[in-house]
C-alpha cells in the first residue's frame, strides 16, 4: 500500500467544516463526505461502506481503500480496510486509521460490523484473497475491538467454521455492512456462496469460536438479518434482475425458512441496510424498523430510507436522501437518537455520512424520546 497522504486542503474540508455540513435545526439531512477520490494521493477509489456505533457512543465508519482500481477483491493487489471515527454524533471526524493492511498482493474487501453489547467488543469481518498464491479464493476473516475502535486485534480466519472444506473454490463472502446480536446475545451475519445460496453464521460463545447454518437460503445475494421482537428473525435479501428485494423468515432460529416477494421495496440489485430503530420492550412506545436502498427497480440512483412500524410487514413511502447515483448503504443510530446514514454517492467517487432526525424522517409525525431508565 502507498503511503497516505491527505491533501491540506481535504484535510481543512473535512475536519474543520464547511457551510454545508452545519447542524440544521430541523433535523434535516447534514452531509459530510467521509471518504472521496479526490483527498488521498495514490488512492483510486473508496468502496463499500459500513457503519457502527460503539459502546461509548463513538460512531466508526469503515471501507475499503482500493489502491490501483476500482475493482472488487479478485481483480486488485491492493484493497486495505480503513476507518473514521467520530465522538460527537458525526459532527467531527478523525483522520484516516488503517485497519487491515497486508502485503501487495494480498488484498481484505467488504467490511462489515457487529457489537457484543455484553462484553463491549466490536467485530469487523471482510473477505481475504492472496491474489499470488490463490487467486480466486476466498477467505473469511474478522478482527475486533475492545476499545471502541480505538486498536483492533490481529486477523483471525474462520473460513474452516463457517463454510464447507468443498466450497474451497466456490465464489463465497461475508456480507457487507453489518450482522446482529439477538437478545439472548448470540452473534449473527449472513455469508454468501453464489453457487449455493445465502447461509446465516453465528457464535454463542461471544466470538470465541463460529459456526454456521446448514440451510441455504434462495434467492439471496448480499443480505441483511435483523430480529423482530417477537424473535423471528428476518432476511431482507437483494436479488438481482428482479427489481425487488425478497423478505426471508424463520422461526425456529434458522433451521426453516419462508420466503415472499416484497414489490414495495423497489431495488435495483444493490446491497441495502436494514436495522431496528425502537423496540418498545426497550422502554421505547413503538416498534420501529429502518431500512435503506437505492429505491429504484433499474439503476442504482436515489438512495431513500423508509421506516415500518409493524415489524416489516408495511413500510412508508420514505425519504429520498440523494437522487443522484447511489449505491451500498448501511445506517447506524446515534447516541442522541438520530440516523446515521453512510452511502456511495455519484458512481463511487464519493463516500457521504448523512445525519437527519426521526422528526424529519416522518415529516414531524413522529419523534424521537429516549426511554427512562
Amino acid at each position: 500500500m502507498k503511503k497516505l497522504v491527505v491533501v491540506l486542503i481535504s484535510a481543512f474540508f473535512f475536519n474543520c467544516g464547511v457551510k454545508a455540513q452545519k447542524a440544521t435545526s430541523d433535523g434535516a439531512p447534514v452531509f459530510q463526505d467521509l471518504f472521496n477520490t479526490s483527498m488521498t494521493e495514490g488512492v483510486e477509489c473508496y468502496r463499500i461502506p459500513a457503519i457502527i456505533t460503539a459502546p461509548n457512543g463513538d460512531v466508526i465508519a469503515a471501507i475499503d481503500e482500493r489502491v490501483p482500481g476500482c475493482g472488487d477483491l479478485k481483480f486488485s493487489r491492493d484493497i486495505n480496510i480503513i476507518i473514521r471515527r467520530s465522538a460527537d454524533n458525526g459532527k467531527t471526524w478523525s483522520n484516516i486509521e488503517s485497519v487491515v493492511d497486508f502485503p501487495d498482493g494480498q488484498s481484505a474487501s467488504d467490511p462489515s460490523l457487529i457489537v457484543d453489547h455484553v462484553t463491549n467488543e466490536i467485530f469487523m469481518f471482510y473477505n481475504f484473497m492472496n491474489l499470488d498464491t490463490e487467486k480466486d479464493i476466498y477467505y473469511l476473516h474478522f478482527v475486533k475491538s475492545a476499545d471502541n475502535g480505538k486498536t483492533w486485534s490481529k486477523p483471525v480466519d474462520i473460513t474452516s467454521q463457517i463454510a464447507k472444506p468443498e466450497w474451497k473454490k466456490d465464489f463465497k463472502f461475508i456480507t457487507s455492512g453489518r450482522g446482529i446480536q439477538t437478545r439472548s446475545g448470540k452473534l449473527l451475519h449472513t455469508m454468501v456462496n453464489l453457487n449455493s445460496g445465502l447461509h446465516l453464521f453465528g457464535s454463542d460463545d461471544h466470538g470465541k469460536t463460529w459456526y454456521f447454518i446448514d440451510t441455504a437460503i434462495q434467492p439471496a445475494d448480499e443480505s441483511k438479518v435483523i430480529e423482530l421482537v417477537d424473535g423471528t428473525l428476518m432476511i431482507n435479501a437483494r436479488v438481482n434482475g428482479k427489481g425487488m428485494r425478497y423478505v426471508h423468515t424463520s422461526t425456529d432460529e434458522g433451521k426453516t425458512w419462508t420466503t415472499k416477494e416484497a414489490p414495495e421495496l423497489i431495488d435495483p440489485g444493490c446491497n441495502a441496510s436494514i436495522i431496528r430503530y425502537t423496540a418498545i420492550e426497550d422502554g421505547y412506545k413503538k416498534n420501529r424498523l429502518l431500512f435503506s436502498n437505492a429505491k429504484s427497480e433499474k439503476g442504482r440512483v436515489n438512495m431513500s430510507v423508509r421506516i415500518s412500524y409493524d415489524e416489516g410487514k408495511t413500510w412508508s413511502e420514505g425519504k429520498t436522501i440523494y437522487e443522484g447515483p447511489s449505491a451500498y448503504s448501511d445506517m447506524t443510530i446515534l447516541e442522541n437518537g438520530d440516523i446515521g446514514l453512510f452511502f456511495e454517492q455519484d458512481e463511487y467517487t464519493k463516500n457521504p455520512f448523512v445525519s437527519f432526525s426521526l422528526d424529519w424522517l416522518t415529516d414531524g409525525k413522529d419523534s424521537y424520546k429516549k426511554p427512562k431508565k
